[in-house]
């Protein structure tokens, strides 16, 4: 009897290890499942049904969108252009705009009597096509201007788009004597949506290459702001400070950190014969409108008891030429720096940094070619992407140039001397002595506007930080400009994107402690004729301008208020 009854209690005992020792291997193997499932996200977990009537219901979090996004939406709406036509297949560029077809008409004077400085002159437009029909919707190009060329005078007129085939050009009268009025249809609305439908398809149609070496081997790949392929196909150059994505395809052979140079590769012009008819020079690409009548504008001198002007225009303008001289409107007393000496003592003690594209390498060419007492120290580097300095050693001045960062379209830049504006100010201790120039705007052209956009918002970032640690210094923006085109130039950098992206630039900086160089106005003011990379004579405007911000004249004339905010 009692090796019976210990033969159960055996029994149980074991019953009893056996049940431990299962509950601890289900234990162990459920804590391993909850380590797998933390690390993986994809495994599947145990899910506990619960009933209808415990359910919350809470909307779902949906994080907040960040600054720089929110001003990337409200800066799109801003450069909404009106509606253009649809393009069926086979449509016929006779039925586009046409500006020899097309009229001006020289509007009254509102309330009547003569014309005197201060008043605003109007003209109306009226857009037909090949047929002799005139339109019925907006969208056209167009660039407007007032001149006088006995008296090499001249001012940027205010174009308003009434999105019926009309439109209205609005100029202040600023001198007296004759005046002409001189529209140019830069783009007909059909060509217009062709530019947008490329915008669309095409973002990438300029593409670029690097140069990847180690010893005698080399390669070279395609590279750009994206390239639509498996990330493990690409070297990532995304810029670690201000995020300004870049890549690469990976050399076969090579790795990513051999990459030495780069350059542009080429662009992909994939637009219809049909639609490259909307692109004829001389025809239907920035021609001028002729006047429907002959007209004699005379514009006669301010008379004491008038008031200071009628103007309601939107825009005005930043200034005006007269007698081939700019006048800014805005209280800066423009000089005249017609010397190497006049130069050099406003310059006297300055550094001046100047950053951006060839239209800021430009000044940096001028001030080499105008003043003498500069001499360029050869660097020894590309003549087209620098970097440059010149030095004044007597009067204690230096001039440096740097071309801003990848998309830009030079032939061949060493990836060492590839930076991007928001670093490089990062680096400058600023403070009154100090003068940055920055001019950013033809290489973005044809790429989408998120990504000119997203470079502003750094460079804006960076002028911010450098103000608010050295307030003195002085800030100059130089706008874009109005250039000539071909097929090639409009599919690239047309006067239709830079529009676009110098509203942007206006933009993205008004408000700042900054000042313009209105480039666009400085160009379409004179009578010289377009050009990406303006002709002296308005380089010389700029640089006066430029100058006259370093050396304001007159003793109430402080920095302070000397750098009024954008407006």
């Amino acid at each position: 009897m009692k090796n019976k009854l210990f033969s159960i209690m055996s029994l149980r005992h074991g019953y009893i290890y056996l049940f431990l020792a299962t509950f601890v291997l289900i234990f162990l193997s459920y804590s391993q499942h909850l380590v797998e499932n933390q690390n993986n996200p994809t495994t599947i977990s145990m899910v506990v049904p619960v009933k209808p009537d415990r359910l919350k219901t809470s909307p779902p979090s949906h994080p907040k969108p960040s600054k720089e996004a929110v001003e990337m939406d409200v800066l799109k709406n801003l450069i909404t252009w009106p509606s253009t036509p649809l393009l069926p297949i086979n449509f016929s560029w006779n039925d586009t705009s046409d500006p020899a077809h097309s009229s001006l008409t020289v509007l009254p004077k509102r309330g009547g009597g003569q014309r005197r400085v201060g008043d605003e002159l109007e003209v109306l437009i009226q857009i037909y096509n090949f047929r002799g029909k005139p339109k019925k919707s907006g969208g056209d190009v167009l660039l407007a201007r007032l001149h006088s060329p006995s008296l090499l005078a001249g001012v940027a007129g205010k174009v308003v788009d009434h999105l019926n085939g009309s439109y209205s050009a609005l100029f202040p009268l600023l001198w007296e004597g004759n005046v002409q009025v001189e529209v140019i249809l830069v783009h007909s609305s059909e060509a217009v949506t062709v530019l947008q439908q490329v915008s669309r398809s095409q973002p990438y149609r300029i593409y670029f290459r690097s140069l990847f070496q180690s010893g005698p081997l080399t390669e070279i790949t395609i590279c750009n702001v994206n390239i639509d392929a498996p990330q493990q196909t690409l070297c990532n150059y995304t810029d670690l400070q201000t995020g300004e994505p870049w890549f690469c395809y990976k050399p076969k052979k090579l790795s990513c950190d051999n990459r030495v140079s780069h350059a542009m590769g080429g662009f992909k012009k994939n637009i219809k014969p049909q639609e490259e008819k909307l692109f004829q020079s001389g025809i239907n690409l920035k021609v001028s409108i002729p006047p429907s009548s002959r007209y004699n504008i005379s514009v006669l001198p301010r008379v004491e008891d008038q008031t200071k002007g009628t103007s309601d225009m939107r825009k005005n303008p930043s200034g005006y030429y007269y007698h081939g001289v700019w006048r800014p409107l805005d209280g800066t007393k423009l000089q005249q720096f017609n010397s190497s000496k006049a130069a050099s003592q406003c310059l006297r003690g300055k550094v001046l940094h100047l950053f951006g594209d060839s239209t800021i390498r430009q000044w940096f060419e001028y001030f080499i070619s105008s003043f003498p007492d500069l001499k360029k120290f050869d660097l020894h580097t590309s003549k087209q992407a620098g970097p440059f300095i010149a030095l004044n050693y007597t009067n204690n001045i230096m001039v440096t140039y740097r071309c801003h960062g990848p998309p830009i379209r030079f032939a061949n830049v060493p990836v060492a001397q590839l930076r991007y504006i928001a670093n490089e100010l990062d680096h400058i201790s600023g403070g009154p002595n100090t003068v940055v120039v920055i001019g950013i705007w033809s290489h973005f052209s044809t790429f989408s506007v998120d990504v000119y956009i997203r470079r502003l918002q750094s460079i804006h970032k960076a002028v911010v930080r450098l103000l608010s640690r050295a307030p003195d210094t002085l800030v100059v923006i130089r706008t874009a400009n109005p250039k000539a085109l071909t097929v090639y130039e409009t599919l690239t950098n047309s006067d239709w994107y830079s529009m676009q992206r110098d509203k942007l630039l206006r933009e993205v900086f008004k408000g700042l402690n900054v000042r313009l160089v209105d480039s666009w106005d400085m160009v379409l003011a004179h009578h010289l004729p377009h050009n990406l990379h303006p002709q002296p004579p308005i380089i010389k405007n700029m640089i006066d301008l430029l100058l006259s911000y370093i050396c304001p004249l007159g003793k109430d004339q402080t920095r302070g208020n000397q750098q009024k905010r954008l407006k």
